[in-house]
């Protein structure tokens, strides 16, 4: 069961606490572990007083409401999401507009039974036809938009600019979508703006303070290359998911693994 509305009252000035977060999404349908949860909630509860928070691609709003129910009441959050149904999911690349119509609905939806509706502002398009809709300095910003290598590294490239000095980019099927990742390396791995800080499962944490010479940068993109035999890893796995594993494991009574996310 969904938990019932809230009003943005009871919700109060102080934000709540990761668990009734996690437990407000927990019927969200979405691509969101647990711990990429706490990384979502622990960014936006760090984002700068009346600062801007912007997610691109928000599905049904699991993310969304994360973002906005842990961000303070004078942040502004952006989410940009075309529910058009192209990059609607793993697997799900075009061919989705049925179920585009409600995939609006249920996160307009969503985002109301959370308590959070006022204090999301949704852009409808496609991020690239979004970037004039946004002016303010990024502080937090949510790439999980489409995960084809073109679009992806757009979206790093262009968006990324946007963020303030010192604020925070966090990337969704970092190396485990190849689209992603290939953009990663091309936009980050030798950049010199973007520090690589870590990872919860596929979700990237970057932070704009890069600073020192060449051998900064050069730590910065082997941490960024220590990733890929997990890379490596994920791949295979969708393959073999592809090619019919959880079947085969699911008639030996095997538990069949998670499509990497």
């Amino acid at each position: 069961m969904v938990s019932p509305s809230m009003s943005p009252e009871s919700l109060g000035s102080e934000p709540p606490d990761l668990a009734t977060v996690t437990a407000r999404v927990a019927d969200v349908e979405g691509w969101m572990s647990p711990g990429q949860a706490a990384t979502l909630y622990d960014a936006a509860r760090r984002c700068a007083p009346e600062g801007t928070i912007v997610e691109i691609g928000s599905f049904q709003g699991r993310s969304t409401i994360v973002l906005a129910s842990a961000a303070a009441p004078d942040v502004t959050v952006i989410a940009i999401d075309p529910h058009a149904g192209n990059d609607r999911g793993p697997q799900e690349i075009d061919g989705y507009a049925d179920a585009a119509a409600d995939d609006h609905a249920v996160f307009l939806a969503n985002l109301e039974r959370a308590g959070v509706a006022d204090r999301v502002r949704h852009i409808r398009k496609f991020s690239d036809a979004a970037l004039v809709d946004v002016d303010a300095p990024i502080d937090v910003l949510y790439i999980d938009g489409a995960h084809r290598y073109a679009p992806a590294r757009a979206d790093i490239r262009d968006w990324g600019e946007r963020v303030t000095d010192g604020g925070t980019m966090l990337i969704h099927d970092s190396f485990s979508s190849i689209g992603v990742t290939l953009a990663i390396l091309r936009q980050l791995l030798v950049g010199s703006r973007f520090r690589y800080v870590g990872r919860s499962r596929s979700m990237t944490i970057y932070r704009a303070d890069l600073t020192g010479g060449l051998g900064t940068r050069a730590g910065n993109a082997g941490r960024q290359l220590a990733q890929l035999p997990w890379f490596a890893k994920n791949v295979v796995l969708k393959v073999a998911l592809t090619l019919g594993l959880g079947k085969v494991l699911g008639r030996l009574g095997r538990s069949v693994p998670d499509w990497p996310y």
